[in-house]
């Protein structure tokens, strides 16, 4: 079933609820489909007026940065044996490839990295556990995340509802397309990531081999 028809069976305290709890287990390192839920739930709520679009924003953005919050003292605990334990699970997303990616990119950007990883769907299931396992100071990690859950969550909710006000006579039509695009975009965003983090595993795989070499024996 279309995401928007069945979120139209139930109520919008419902809606509101799994926003938040999709996009918080998504931060938290679950893999989820966050953004789709959001963008069809802000889509549903151009079209009835009994959603209200800052509720579901406010829900989306405290989703998000708990979850956030609790990924990264869950990593910050579990340190590298939990991205081990990842890997074994969810093997696609928390592949050695993608670790050495993400924390390339938390050594290189620092709290940028959590800022704008929540725009990146591979990204935002690291930021959390990363950033704790990485022992990032939580002033730093907490202002990053603050500030991006409140730019994609509140910024995604009131993007989408506007265009939908505006495009009422075609949102039918619309919500397929807006959730083909966030998939497309989704998608395109994960298969540059992960060419990106094979190459990354393989720099770190001959950095590992040179340095695990043998010094060459030479003569006196």
């Amino acid at each position: 079933m279309h995401v928007q028809e069945w979120l139209e069976t139930i109520p919008p305290v419902a809606i509101y609820a799994l926003v938040g709890v999709v996009i918080g287990l998504e931060s938290l390192g679950i893999p989820l489909p966050g953004e789709i839920v959001l963008v069809s739930s802000a889509l549903l709520a151009s079209q009835h007026g009994d959603i209200n679009p800052y509720v579901l924003g406010g829900c989306a953005t405290a989703g998000a940065i708990i979850g956030d919050s609790i990924g990264y003292a869950i990593g910050r605990r579990g340190g590298r044996p939990l991205l081990a334990w990842l890997g074994g699970k969810f093997p696609k997303h928390f592949s050695e490839a993608n670790i050495a990616l993400a924390e390339r990119s938390f050594q290189k950007w620092g709290m940028w990295a959590v800022f704008f990883g929540r725009f990146i769907a591979l990204l935002r299931i690291f930021a959390g556990p990363l950033a704790g396992v990485l022992k990032m100071p939580y002033w730093k990690f907490l202002t990053a995340n603050v500030l991006g859950g409140i730019l994609w969550a509140g910024g995604t909710t009131a993007v989408i509802y506007s265009v939908g006000i505006v495009a009422e006579a075609w949102l039918k039509r619309f919500s397929w397309l807006g959730l083909v695009l966030a998939v497309l975009i989704g998608v395109t965003s994960m298969l540059v990531i992960k060419n990106r983090a094979k190459k990354v595993a393989a720099e770190v795989e001959a950095q590992r081999r040179s340095e695990s070499a043998p010094e060459p024996v030479t003569a006196d």
